[in-house]
């Protein structure tokens, strides 16, 4: 509809492939279990290098830092609300919750920063769509959980009862509430039709929080947040890599022109690195494998 508003020549020629992805039907196992974020993408990307789409839509917290040989980065949209939202069947508050509550999360950055809160909750792993997790809550498989406020939004779930979590508490993943979009290397037919739809702002900001991510080597295996917001050209980073249990947090704060976005991400992420120290991250992944040892 978004570039149909933009080419009129092109109404009734735009058509959409929905095309469910490994990660949409892999319920049984966790996403660092079954190989990680491209499991999101791998079909998509797939039906762009053979030709049957020219535009591959995303979630941009699930795309890979880096895209395969063949594709690229054509546009963003203006971003969504960032934040995320704590979900229960009744209502009940985030810090209200009984001690000893059960939340339900795959997310390893959801699952540290509740436990840096809240350290007498119990953290179960619950997957699915957003309609599927609401389920589970509703029939009690734990006491609440944590959905995207953009996700929310886009599926118009005004009844659901959701608490809206500030970012000062609950810092998002990198690229919340973006949609990226992605083209063939070379379509430049394609990439100027996406470009139509590309937001600057959403994509200086999305830049420097993918730039930390890879300057932390980060997937789905690592519990890590970044969001960046501008004032005028002044871009602002923080960003933060937690341990599994939420007992350490090595932040990092970092201003720069937005020019400069990449750069102010991978200057941000070396400093977390760097603070955190190599045996950090030895910690993290002896931690992440004695977690998924104990949920199969």
């Amino acid at each position: 509809a978004m570039i149909e508003a933009k080419r009129p020549d092109l109404v009734g020629h735009v058509h959409i492939h929905a095309q469910a992805t490994t990660g949409d039907r892999l319920l049984d196992r966790t996403l660092i279990e079954a190989g990680g974020k491209g499991l999101f993408t791998r079909e998509l990307d797939r039906a762009q290098l053979d030709g049957k789409a020219h535009i591959a839509v995303h979630s941009t917290k699930d795309v890979p830092t880096r895209l395969p040989e063949g594709l690229e980065v054509a546009a963003f949209l203006p971003r969504a609300d960032v934040r995320d939202c704590f979900i229960t069947a009744d209502g009940l508050l985030f810090d209200d919750l009984p001690e000893g509550a059960s939340i339900g999360t795959a997310s390893l950055r959801r699952r540290a920063i509740a436990l840096a809160l809240r350290p007498d909750l119990d953290v179960v792993p619950i997957r699915g769509n957003v309609q599927s997790r609401l389920n589970k809550i509703q029939m009690g498989l734990a006491a609440g959980t944590f959905l995207a406020r953009a996700g929310l939004d886009r599926l118009n779930l005004d009844g659901v009862h959701k608490e809206t979590l500030s970012t000062d508490r609950f810092l998002p993943a990198p690229g919340q509430g973006a949609i990226m979009l992605t083209t063939r290397t070379g379509d430049n037919g394609s990439r100027d039709i996406a470009a139509l739809l590309h937001d600057t702002d959403t994509a200086d900001a999305v830049i420097a929080e993918r730039a930390c991510l890879a300057a932390l080597d980060g997937s789905c295996r690592t519990p890590i947040a970044a969001y960046a917001t501008l004032e005028g050209d002044r871009l602002t980073l923080n960003a933060k890599i937690l341990s599994i249990n939420g007992t350490e947090d090595i932040a990092a704060h970092q201003s720069a022109d937005r020019r400069d976005a990449a750069a102010l991400g991978a200057d941000v992420g070396r400093t977390i690195r760097q603070k955190a120290g190599e045996g950090f991250f030895r910690q993290l992944e002896q931690d992440m494998m004695a977690l998924l040892a104990n949920e199969m």
